[in-house]
């Protein structure tokens, strides 16, 4: 044949290595159809390349297995950063917090300290992170690569044309044969935050070992130079007042909550001087209100706090054993028993819980539990409207740190209790 050449026998085979015979002969043919197999029918193409067809077949369905490979690779890739970098953040916020449950008690000294040391987290995190930011778009952008080449081989393959497909196979045969070779050369991008994640915990021992210095000290030394020597700080600017917890710090904001008629229960009665309430074994008549508890043995301040650093006390030493003291919103349900009556069950409330020998802290009906080892007869509430604080103290045992809850306050803030048995009151403090 002129141009075909010699038809390549049925029982030859076609090396799987690489095509021996010219591809752009056979190709060749669809120019000239009526160059066909000796004694064949019109239009029948002879056996090498129907041979050809289903080699180059073949080799796609091949490089389409490694391709999916890659693409698994680098996808793998992807999910591997992406989970490093939501770790490290998620290791940075805890960090945070961690810093603000120790800062808690001297927040009224330590605000600019505390916000200055959540920046130096941040910055070296942001640092970190810069070069895994830069690994992540390679891998988005390998992937998109990837993609387009996987929906050309695709669309090749699935050309029903013999012809048509030999020659679109042939103008990316070579492509293919490189990818085959990259994939074999591929390596896992590593990852590691090891470094960051020293740099946290060497912060935190410089912060406790900070606290166990005298402030004496403190006050003559460049605290700041220990966390960051780069940082443009006077001596003494920052964590240098993070004396141990003092009754005094809270006193200066000291105020003496009285109890409200219009919102207390029918079972708890009130003091002449509106400091104490206490359960009553008999229903008492108060005029009725919209405001008040109906169901839960619940009151309500007279007095709200919507700005500003506030401290009160309350003597739980005839409590008996089940008591709710906190704080909440005006907009707490009143009536009946459901969960957004009942304080700390709903984002209106928050509470310290006692009930036999258990204490939880509860907010949203989420509860964490306390560890008290002897009973208080004090506790200490201490509320910064502005920081989004709610801290209590065991005021029996020196302003121990029981717990803190961090929001941000969009309503006034009344104290509130609840009663079990026994009586509370509200020490006088003002």
């Amino acid at each position: 044949m002129a141009t075909l050449g010699v038809c390549i026998g049925r029982n030859e085979r076609l090396e799987s290595s690489s095509m021996e015979w010219d591809l752009g002969v056979l190709i060749c043919g669809k120019l000239n159809m009526s160059q066909q197999c000796p004694g064949s029918r019109e239009g029948h193409l002879c056996p090498g390349v129907h041979q050809a067809q289903h080699h180059s077949r073949e080799l796609m369905a091949l490089c389409l297995q490694n391709l999916e490979e890659r693409k698994e690779q680098e996808t793998g890739n992807k999910r591997n950063i992406e989970q490093a970098v939501n770790d490290v953040k998620a290791h940075a916020d805890a960090i945070k917090r961690q810093l603000s449950e120790k800062m808690t008690a001297l927040q009224l000294l330590l605000r600019e300290e505390e916000r200055l040391a959540k920046d130096l987290i941040d910055e070296k995190t942001q640092q970190a992170l810069g070069a895994h930011d830069q690994h992540m778009r390679f891998c988005q952008e390998q992937l998109a690569v990837l993609e387009t080449f996987t929906h050309r081989i695709r669309q090749i393959q699935q050309d029903s044309d013999a012809i048509n497909l030999l020659e679109k196979y042939t103008e990316i045969e070579k492509e293919i044969k490189e990818s085959r070779h990259v994939l074999e050369e591929w390596h896992p991008i590593p990852l590691s935050f090891e470094h960051l994640l020293n740099h946290y915990k060497h912060f935190i021992r410089v912060l406790q070992s900070i606290l166990q210095k005298p402030l004496e000290a403190r006050l003559k030394e460049d605290v700041f130079s220990s966390l960051n020597p780069t940082a443009k700080k006077e001596p003494g600017t920052v964590l240098k007042t993070m004396t141990p917890v003092d009754r005094l710090l809270f006193l200066k904001h000291a105020r003496s909550p009285t109890w409200e008629y219009d919102s207390i229960h029918p079972r708890l009665k009130l003091s002449d001087d509106l400091l104490e309430v206490s359960c009553s074994w008999r229903r008492i008549f108060y005029p009725c209100s919209p405001q008040r508890f109906d169901k839960l043995w619940q009151v309500l301040s007279r007095d709200g706090f919507l700005s500003g650093s506030h401290y009160w006390e309350v003597d739980l030493l005839h409590a008996g054993v089940g008591w709710w003291i906190g704080a909440a919103y005006p907009t707490i349900g009143r009536k009946g028993d459901s969960e957004a009556c009942r304080l700390g069950w709903n984002r209106a409330s928050w509470c310290l819980k006692k009930f036999d020998i258990e204490y939880w802290a509860f907010h949203k009906g989420e509860r964490i539990p306390i560890l008290i080892e002897d009973d208080p007869d004090c506790i200490g509430i201490f509320l910064d409207y502005e920081a989004g604080i709610l801290s209590f103290y065991n005021v029996s045992d020196g302003m121990a740190h029981l717990h803190t809850f961090r929001c941000k306050f969009t309503e006034p803030v009344y104290p509130a209790l609840r009663l079990w048995e026994g009586s509370i009151r509200t020490c006088k403090l003002t």
